[in-house]
């Protein structure tokens, strides 16, 4: 891939294959990019990489248009679509890079992998023949928390019920808290890896109680998937709402950014 001018080589994966792998049917790749080609990095070690317009991957012009959700979600479809694309080839395995990984060359981008790939074929032993699994559990809106009780006719009475409500809100909100722990902890026993994301102040009135992804050997796929459907009955009895998502490329258990 020669540069041409007024362009950047972006990167979407780095991929462990003992051949050279595919490019039929490889999705076109992010807005406005020129389609996917292979580099050999070193040894199996293949990047999967495009050019991309300065005009709208510059740092300066990326700045606003990163404020545009459905833009910046265009692009991620995009970025997993190729990446998912070549996880799903035989016995290939794949490292993931970070959204807006871009270099000006494919040569410096090239000698970046390269100097890093002890590190990234490190990454690759700890998630070859696994998928990473999601899970989200949140409080199930519309869940009830209260007996519906006569209208208070006093304002005594009426932040006794507001005290009352807020109680049990947060009685329930810990009943569904305690299930998502044991669903996690169930499927970890089926993962060889598991991680969960610090429950923080994500806005909104109903944020997600649990998130968290499992790193899945392909032959334990349908237990986990059956503990998955045992976990998200147990969650709906108390009151909360599983989600299951998957198989994707293993963004969340290839180390310290080993592709970044």
């Amino acid at each position: 891939m020669k540069t041409n001018a007024g362009t950047a080589i972006y990167l979407y994966c780095v991929v462990r294959a003992a051949r050279r792998p595919r490019l039929a049917h490889v999705p076109a790749g992010v807005p406005g990019a020129s389609a996917p080609e292979l580099h050999r990095v070193v040894g199996s070690l293949w990047l999967i990489a495009a050019e991309v317009p300065l005009d709208v991957y510059d740092p300066e012009e990326l700045e606003p248009r990163l404020r545009n959700l459905d833009w910046v979600s265009d692009v991620a479809v995009a970025h997993e679509a190729v990446t998912e694309h070549f996880a799903r080839g035989r016995e290939a395995v794949v490292v993931p890079m970070k959204m807006f990984t871009m270099f000006s060359s494919i040569e410096k981008a090239v000698a970046d992998v390269a100097s890093r790939h002890r590190t990234i074929e490190r990454a690759m032993r700890h998630i070859g023949g696994c998928e990473e699994w999601g899970i989200r559990i949140s409080r199930r809106p519309g869940a009830p928390t209260a007996d519906s009780e006569v209208p208070p006719r006093t304002g005594v009475a009426f932040l006794q019920a507001r005290k009352a409500a807020r109680d049990t809100a947060a009685t329930a909100r810990a009943e569904t808290a305690a299930a998502a722990d044991r669903a996690f902890d169930r499927l970890s026993r089926h993962a060889k890896d598991a991680y969960r994301r610090a429950r923080g102040s994500e806005p909104g009135s109903n944020p997600p109680i649990l998130e968290a992804a499992f790193l899945v050997r392909a032959g334990a796929r349908g237990r986990f998937k059956t503990e998955a459907r045992r976990q998200a009955s147990a969650v709906a009895t108390a009151g909360g709402e599983l989600t299951l998502t998957g198989p994707w490329p293993a963004y969340n258990f290839v180390g310290p950014d080993p592709a970044a």
